[in-house]
């Protein structure tokens, strides 16, 4: 099992992620995966809120511990302190669910900071990524596994100056 780690929270969020050998693996063609794209892009977005709603929460539990741990432990509000940690294991449950959606579709959540979205598929016969940032209007790149973000090439031929097979 892959975990995936939540990037500058005081609190670390791990949610567990089966691995290529736990699931089906599914090659999406571009088609199929800009229809995934507008799919869970709402879903996308609902877990972005909920991981900054819920970095908020551990920012302000923190505070609240390091108060107690100044005042000795003496005074510890604790319907406040109960009720930010409901709210926090509510919001890490809705990422979760979230996150397991979006999985389930076959596509690979890589950074929920930034809304970054994988879809396996077929390019010249080698498995390669499609991959989607939000804020862009479409899938317009690709890359290889071993690459990552870094390595997007797009899939415009008019862009690539050649034009890759997806299929």
């Amino acid at each position: 099992m892959r975990k995936l780690r939540g990037h500058g929270m005081p609190c670390p969020l791990f949610i567990t992620i089966m691995s290529d050998e736990e699931r089906e693996p599914r090659l999406f063609t571009l088609t199929e995966a800009e229809r995934a794209r507008q799919e869970l892009e709402p879903i996308l977005l609902e877990a972005m809120d909920c991981r900054r709603k819920m970095a908020e929460l551990d920012h302000s539990l923190l505070e609240v511990a390091n108060r107690i741990m100044l005042m000795g432990g003496i005074v510890v509000p604790y319907e406040k302190t109960a009720q930010l940690r409901f709210e926090r294991d509510h919001l890490a449950t809705s990422i979760k669910t979230a996150l397991e959606r979006i999985q389930a579709t076959g596509c690979v959540v890589k950074d929920l900071d930034v809304g970054l979205l994988d879809f396996p598929a077929l390019i010249d016969n080698e498995e390669v990524y499609l991959c989607w940032r939000l804020g862009e209007d479409r899938i317009r790149f690709w890359h290889r596994q071993d690459e990552g973000f870094a390595g997007r090439k797009p899939l415009d031929p008019r862009d690539a100056g050649s034009e890759p097979s997806v299929h």
